[in-house]
């Protein structure tokens, strides 16, 4: 029986199980970091329709002034009642980044969402007319015809301005943009926007 030379053998198990090691190592650290991103990513689009969907009280409170304003006369809407967000008029050129387009926004708390502090919501109504006063031939609104063939194409935003804009057969709907905004507790904030339609 011949003798086993032991200085003849290196072994090369233990640096491929360190590299193996090493290597499932970084795999559950990148692995880690995925999960996390995950999960923070579906809070945080829960934080923002929760947000989204708080928001959406400042629409419906503004749909309800010009649901009652409308009902009780339609010439109400024709001059600005800043004590309810209302401004008869739109400036294009504002937006929702602009202090001036929330000058004369209206506060309503939202306590329905069950904590103890409420949440704020600004909203602001905007006539699309470029002028105040009631809507006539010196008063350019972005308006809307009512439609009364079922499933014809409808007219695009802004239509109504263009120079070869048809003529109404019945009196066209103008447009009022109802603007909320939310700012949430974690320094998130939602704006939603809905427009509404009422014959002029």
């Amino acid at each position: 029986m011949g003798k086993i030379n032991f200085r003849s053998q290196q072994g090369v198990a233990l640096p491929v199980m360190l590299i193996i090691l090493l290597v499932m190592l970084i795999s559950s650290v990148y692995l880690l970091k995925s999960s996390n991103s995950a999960t923070m990513s579906a809070s945080n689009m829960a934080y923002d329709a929760a947000l989204s969907k708080a928001a959406d009280l400042g629409l419906h409170v503004g749909f309800e002034y010009l649901q009652t304003r409308a009902s009780q006369s339609k010439a109400l809407l024709n001059a600005d009642d800043e004590a309810n967000g209302y401004e008869s008029v739109y400036n294009p050129q504002q937006s929702v980044d602009t202090a001036g387009f929330w000058l004369n926004a209206k506060t309503v708390q939202n306590t329905a969402n069950g904590s103890a502090t409420a949440d704020t919501i600004e909203y602001v109504i905007h006539r699309a007319c470029t002028a105040k006063g009631p809507y006539d031939i010196n008063n350019a609104c972005v308006q809307t015809s009512a439609n009364p063939i079922p499933g014809a194409a409808k007219p695009e935003a802004g239509d109504s301005l263009d120079a070869g804009t048809p003529i109404y057969n019945s009196a066209p709907q103008i447009h009022y943009i109802i603007t909320a905004r939310i700012f949430g507790p974690r320094g998130g904030n939602v704006v939603n926007q809905m427009v509404v339609l009422i014959d002029a």
